[in-house]
């Protein structure tokens, strides 16, 4: 009788958890930009893996068709942005997704001047028709793109709409190509700095790593007036209690996670979204099992660590070169470690230590290459963090077992 409740705890990626737990401020400020008649700010989302961005931007998307926008948007790739050609595509499609029973009449056309053989005849507003639009409009990709954009805006204004909101998660993939002489991302805020400035409210939400606003201002310094940047994190001690006991809090729950489980979880966690789930995940799984053989139930913590340390650590740690892994070991034993860290702290740090010491200008060097692979990252004041969350205390266990 007892396994007829399914497990609730969800920890794969992207999944909408039983219960979420805190966001509060965050919903707030993604309201309060909501109200905007003129977008003078877009919103930026960011925070390492494991903080619940995606899960909570997913429940933006209800909160804004509710007060009256329409919602577009992706998970975006490193391909999306090789090319203003590729970005262009993108939101056009994402468009079309909402416009495509929109029917465009006749005069609605002609006041943009765009000629077809089929003027004469009404058309939806569908991708083929904006592709039309786009490819028959003079001058850059921006032009073609503001093209589309206000066209839409007139027809959606006609009906009612309060606005478009662009929602792009992944948004740390998009960058330019100088190279190349590809501005994707310039492009990007260039079009919605210019539709915004003729009161369009066409808002773009972006969701990413740390590394996105940096790269967003980089690209174009108004960008960091352009945003409000909401950064995620990992949930404190109370709401990670709701997050754990919330979904088991059924009549039909065969499982009882005492409190001193519950801080335990906790410690284990960090209070990150993520762990929380798998965990608890694990947890669960155990105890129905106890409870179903009539015995004690103890949560196996050093079993759920070995397992989470495969599944989540493992592969990102064997991105790192023998020499990469003895200077994340030197990070991993500085007092900030879980924080943020310099070049200075971490050479001093390596003096400390056995093995060979690393200099300033060889630590700056592989940091480079750390940020590259996905396993640290810089913050705008010239500091830096890891991008994985409690990978020092992975790195701390990985000592333990070598010894």
């Amino acid at each position: 009788m007892a396994t007829r409740f399914t497990n609730p705890f969800r920890p794969g990626a992207g999944h909408m958890p039983p219960y979420l737990a805190g966001r509060t401020q965050e919903t707030k400020e993604f309201l309060r930009l909501l109200t905007q008649n003129i977008i003078m700010e877009n919103l930026v989302l960011t925070g390492l893996r494991g903080t619940g961005k995606t899960v909570l931007l997913d429940t933006f998307k209800p909160l804004a068709i509710k007060e009256g926008w329409l919602w577009v948007g992706t998970d975006l790739s490193e391909s999306t942005s090789i090319s203003e050609e590729r970005i262009a595509i993108r939101l056009i499609t994402d468009l079309a997704v909402v416009t495509s029973g929109i029917v465009v009449r006749t005069e609605e056309i002609a006041k943009i001047g765009f000629q077809s053989a089929r003027t004469h005849q009404a058309r939806t507003l569908n991708f083929e028709l904006m592709c039309d639009l786009y490819k028959k409009t003079p001058g850059l990709v921006s032009d073609k793109l503001k093209t589309v954009l206000e066209l839409v805006w007139q027809c959606l204004r006609q009906r009612g709409s309060r606005g478009v909101i662009f929602a792009y998660d992944e948004a740390q993939n998009l960058s330019d190509h100088a190279a190349e002489k590809e501005f994707p991302l310039s492009l990007l805020l260039d079009l919605f700095q210019s539709i915004q400035k003729k009161e369009i409210p066409f808002m773009l939400v972006l969701v990413g790593l740390p590394t996105l606003f940096p790269k967003l201002v980089e690209a174009r310094t108004f960008a960091e007036r352009m945003f409000r940047v909401v950064p995620v994190d990992r949930l404190k001690e109370a709401d990670s209690k709701d997050a754990i006991q919330k979904p088991i809090q059924d009549s039909k729950c065969p499982v009882n996670i005492s409190d001193g489980s519950v801080q335990l979880i906790i410690s284990e966690s960090g209070g990150y979204p993520y762990f929380i789930q798998f965990i608890c995940r694990e947890v669960y799984d155990v105890f129905v099992q106890k409870v179903d053989a009539g015995q004690r139930a103890l949560v196996p913590i050093a079993d759920i660590t070995r397992k989470l340390d495969s599944d989540f650590f493992a592969g990102r740690w064997a991105r790192a070169t023998d020499r990469q892994r003895e200077l994340l070991i030197v990070i991993a034993h500085l007092e900030t470690a879980d924080r943020e860290f310099t070049v200075q702290a971490i050479a001093e740090k390596s003096h400390d230590l056995p093995g060979k010491p690393f200099s300033p200008s060889h630590i700056s060097q592989m940091l480079v290459n750390l940020c590259d692979s996905g396993l640290v990252y810089k913050n705008r004041h010239g500091k830096y963090s890891f991008a994985v969350p409690l990978l020092g205390r992975f790195i701390s266990r990985q000592l333990q077992e070598e010894e």
